[in-house]
């Protein structure tokens, strides 16, 4: 049988430096691209760091840059320039047809692994949205002739609409056509997570940089089968699962999409109803690779992107770092992690976990983070149960921390002393009255 599988398709990487941009950022940014390339099944023939003084309006690089690019692609015959920056249409359509190739640029580049690896109905229809949005402003490169289509009949009919007129008539149909599915899909989500929260279990989200290993420390917590691959970019679709806490507390955890450098507005925009998970949570666990060498500079993009969808620190959510990979780390380094950890942080700053997803390294000191910063708002309950109780004493230790419990022997009462949640402890007024309960403040 004829093996008709395509060959697969070479490309050039080239990753832009800017004037003062450090040169580790640098190298971090071409791996970066590098792997994308990668998660796309390109063949990389050459990947190098271009140095660029200023960006050309019409080309990006400057004319003699182009010329030795053209003279590369030709010498290693590719078939693809990936240029690790956002190019405007216009850029674009000249560099193709300098260098006689293909050329995607960061946001397509990353639109196409989207597409690849979108699941779910939702973020197929997230994806292709955020597709839309990107092709609409480059239809002119598809149409460079622009002819006008008549108007009507016969050949008095005067001109109609340019061709290109008519392609993004017919896009934007199809985008109001797409809102509005994902509009039924939001709202579907919205049933859910009302659902949820009449539960009602506190939140937490798993927030990182793409590949920092959050679906590994996911499925370590929650005992799930989410996908987890060393690859950019291996969860796109969130999942929620529930998780005990060391208390006995539950919690909903969810695992999301990760950020990435430059991560295109039009996929912020799109997956902003995916990202809710985030927005809402109680608690967020930064996963930070550890073992990457700009990992400050990972968690400096993924604060920008919590920044721009209105989360995070500065948005009073509670942030615990859980510092991923430390078994990667040579044991001088390892130590040295463990030794920053521990030194004093000022209040606003989270609390940093030394953690290994592998191994299981630092998840019990994690989950007593995230029981701690569940509880800052709780309040403790003195309460008394009678034989009648029985439900309401279920009702504490099914939401509560039971900090001590004990049954008077002769009249067979049980004295609890427990921390809920204030809503729980509201929720337990309404349902089973006072139960001459004394409150204190949480301890």
């Amino acid at each position: 049988m004829i093996d008709r599988k395509p060959a697969p398709q070479t490309a050039l990487i080239l990753s832009p430096q800017h004037p003062g941009t450090d040169a580790n950022r640098a190298q971090a940014r071409l791996e970066e691209a590098i792997g994308l390339a990668q998660a796309l099944d390109l063949v990389t023939a050459e990947a190098r760091i271009e140095p660029l003084r200023r960006v050309e309006a019409g080309g990006f690089f400057g004319s003699g840059k182009i010329e030795q690019i053209a003279e590369r692609v030709e010498e290693l015959e590719v078939t693809v320039v990936i240029v690790d920056a956002a190019l405007s249409p216009i850029q674009q359509r000249n560099l193709e047809k300098k260098l006689n190739a293909k050329v995607i640029d960061r946001t397509g580049l990353i639109l196409e692994i989207f597409g690849l690896r979108a699941q779910t109905r939702e973020g197929r229809l997230q994806v292709e949205l955020a597709r839309l949005a990107y092709e609409r402003s480059r239809l002119v490169r598809t149409w460079t002739h622009l002819e006008r289509q008549r108007g009507g009949r016969g050949f008095l009919a005067g001109p109609g609409e340019t061709q290109i007129e008519t392609d993004r008539r017919l896009l934007a149909d199809k985008m109001a056509k797409l809102r509005r599915e994902l509009d039924e899909v939001k709202r579907t989500r919205k049933l859910h997570r009302k659902k949820r929260l009449a539960a009602p279990w506190p939140t937490v989200a798993l927030v990182g940089y793409t590949n920092a290993g959050k679906s590994t420390l996911f499925n370590l917590l929650s005992n799930a089968q989410v996908l987890a691959k060393d690859m950019p970019f291996a969860t796109l679709d969130p999942t929620v699962r529930g998780v005990k806490l060391p208390s006995g507390r539950r919690v909903l955890m969810s695992d999301t999409v990760g950020f990435i450098t430059d991560l295109p507005t039009e996929l912020i925009a799109a997956f902003r109803a995916t990202l809710e998970e985030v927005i809402e949570a109680d608690v967020l666990i930064h996963v930070r690779d550890m073992a990457d060498p700009d990992h400050e500079g990972r968690k400096a993009d993924v604060e920008q992107v919590l920044a721009a969808l209105g989360a995070g620190a500065e948005a009073d959510q509670h942030v615990i770092e859980a510092w991923n990979k430390a078994d990667q780390l040579p044991a001088e380094d390892y130590e040295e992690l463990v030794w920053r950890a521990k030194l004093p942080k000022s209040q606003d700053a989270p609390v940093c976990i030394v953690t290994s997803a592998v191994t299981g390294l630092g998840i019990d000191a994690l989950l007593d983070q995230v029981e701690l910063a569940l509880s800052v708002d709780d309040v403790a309950l003195r309460l008394e149960f009678g034989a009648a109780d029985a439900e309401a004493l279920a009702f504490v230790h099914r939401h509560g921390a039971i900090l001590s419990e004990h049954t008077d022997a002769k009249t067979g009462r049980v004295s609890v002393h427990a921390r809920l949640s204030v809503a729980d402890a509201g929720r337990l007024r309404q349902r089973y009255g006072a139960l001459n309960g004394l409150e204190a403040p949480a301890e």
